[in-house]
């Protein structure tokens, strides 16, 4: 088998490791409310859950990054997605709450063994001019997860609200076995090895160095935007509209299902066309508009339209970020995906925390606060673009 052959058939085998991943999370996505009523738990333990799963993420993604640099990205994958599948185990068997937060810790260990090491091993196997679209494919992935999961989870939920958790968790631990048969390992260079391994802290103070760090802010603040929809949505119409699971299923997936459209076919001509930044940019502006018109649609259709364009813009947003981070951070591939995902679990952290208390104060409220964000996030890429970084407006051409 030729480089490029062997080089194609890993980035298929990754992609369906993200796809996995993030279908085992979008799976539970509508069982979540009625799930938690089994605990006497509302929007206030909801968005604390999702905090502890993102904790754990900012926390271990950049050490996974770094040890990816280090000894490889295989054999930390596969550990990721064993420790994914327990989690989700382990979750559906709980009779106490705090094991639910034990859960979704592990759970965010697991996610920061598989995305960072993932994303890595993707900038390993593209060329620089193909970055873009291997980030797009990787990111369709992720939302082709987040479509099937959600529709999945609403149908199993039928059998029992337990049921959805095995079964994410089972096909995690298999994506893992897979993954050691079919999995190419790719061994780290010489400067990759050599670079020296610096905890949490040091590590976030070098990322203010990087020529990428805007960027990571960017990732932050927009994680903590959406987190505020994404979180207490499925609450929301749930309450307000008396919603399904699978109501709610086909939310998600209709959304989903958009995404993966697009990022398969569209946002490589986008990129070449206009620049991953103008691509950003819109697409914020996009998403601050469409969270914050969800509280003033009503009907079923309506609701599926705007929540749809939300779920488009985001979609775009996160590939283009990561494209533009991966393309800065040439022999550190591993340190900066892991950075990448931290900041965006940060956002995740703090935004689902804050947006369930919101929510418990007013529903609606989560989603003017996000807008508000998404809007703010949009200012200071802009400004930052105009001041330090122009060329940015424009295709790269490289």
């Amino acid at each position: 088998m030729t480089q490029q052959k062997s080089n194609k058939a890993a980035l298929y085998i990754l992609m369906f490791n993200m796809f996995i991943a993030m279908g085992s999370i979008g799976i539970i996505i509508p069982v979540m409310p009625e799930y938690l009523k089994l605990f006497g738990a509302a929007g206030q333990i909801l968005g604390m859950l999702i905090a502890t799963f993102a904790l754990a993420q900012f926390v271990f993604s950049p050490i996974a990054g770094n040890l990816s640099d280090q000894y490889g990205r295989k054999n930390l994958i596969i550990f990721g997605l064993i420790v994914t599948g327990l989690a989700q185990i382990g979750f559906g068997l709980s009779t106490e709450v705090w094991m639910l937060f034990l859960a979704r810790f592990l759970g965010g260990v697991g996610s920061a063994f598989v995305a960072p090491p993932i994303m890595a091993f993707v900038a390993d196997v593209t060329t620089y001019e193909e970055r873009g679209k291997g980030m797009g494919m990787l990111g369709a992935s992720m939302s082709l997860g987040f479509m099937i999961g959600p529709g999945i989870g609403g149908f199993l939920s039928k059998v029992s609200l337990h049921f959805p958790f095995y079964t994410a968790g089972v096909a995690a631990i298999l994506a893992a076995i897979l993954s050691l048969f079919l999995l190419p390992s790719k061994k780290p260079n010489t400067a990759q090895k050599m670079q020296k391994q610096d905890n949490l802290a040091k590590q976030m103070v070098r990322s203010v160095q990087m020529p990428y760090f805007v960027m990571l802010v960017i990732m932050l603040v927009f994680s903590f935007g959406i987190a505020n929809f994404q979180t207490t949505l499925s609450l929301f119409v749930t309450e307000k509209f008396n919603y399904t699971p699978t109501d709610i299923a086909i939310i998600l997936v209709v959304g989903g299902a958009f995404g993966v459209i697009v990022q398969m076919f569209v946002i490589t001509p986008l990129f070449n066309r206009f620049g991953e930044m103008k691509v950003v940019l819109v697409n914020l502006f996009i998403a601050a508009v469409s969270i914050f018109l969800i509280l003033f649609v009503s009907g079923f259709a309506l609701i599926l339209v705007v929540a749809t364009i939300f779920s488009t813009a985001t979609t775009l947003i996160r590939p283009a970020v990561n494209t533009l981070i991966s393309k800065l951070a040439e022999t550190e591939q591993g340190f900066a995906a892991g950075l990448n995902n931290a900041y965006m679990s940060l956002g995740n952290m703090i935004g689902p925390a804050l947006a369930g208390i919101l929510f418990d104060w007013n529903m609606n409220s989560p989603y003017i606060f996000g807008a508000i964000i998404l809007m703010a996030c949009f200012f200071l890429a802009l400004i930052w673009t105009m001041k330090k970084a122009p060329h940015l407006l424009h295709p790269d051409t490289k």
